[in-house]
């Protein structure tokens, strides 16, 4: 079993920066790829961004040259730099990892930006 505990959110300002964090704990021994979701009212969960456990990064064009994922593996977390941020930014913003072959989520933080 693995447990994901997010951390960061809050509320901002348009043009802002947040920084979240997301620690895995548990059966973490094959941690592969880990990623940052999010889901606004009324709408589905979207990809923000993923990275590999080798550092292979992917970003949703909505938040390209916005945001930066990153993790430190020695300590089995992943985080996800916010800066520039949209009111359209505003959402629970979910951790999401991959132990094959299972995946697991966090509870979820939210993020508010004003405009």
């Amino acid at each position: 079993q693995v447990q994901l505990r997010e951390s960061g959110g809050g509320l901002v300002q348009a043009g802002g920066s947040l920084t979240l964090s997301c620690a895995a704990s548990g059966s973490i021994s094959s941690l592969n790829t880990m990623a940052w979701y999010r889901q606004a009212p009324g709408k589905q969960r979207e990809l923000v961004a993923r990275i590999t456990s080798g550092g292979s990064t992917f970003y949703a064009d909505s938040v390209k040259g916005r945001f930066t994922i990153s993790r430190d593996n020695a300590k089995n977390t992943v985080y996800l730099q916010m800066n520039s941020l949209k009111f359209e930014d505003t959402a629970v913003y979910y951790c999401k990892a991959i132990v094959p072959p299972r995946q697991y989520w966090g509870q979820g933080t939210q993020v508010t930006v004003s405009s």
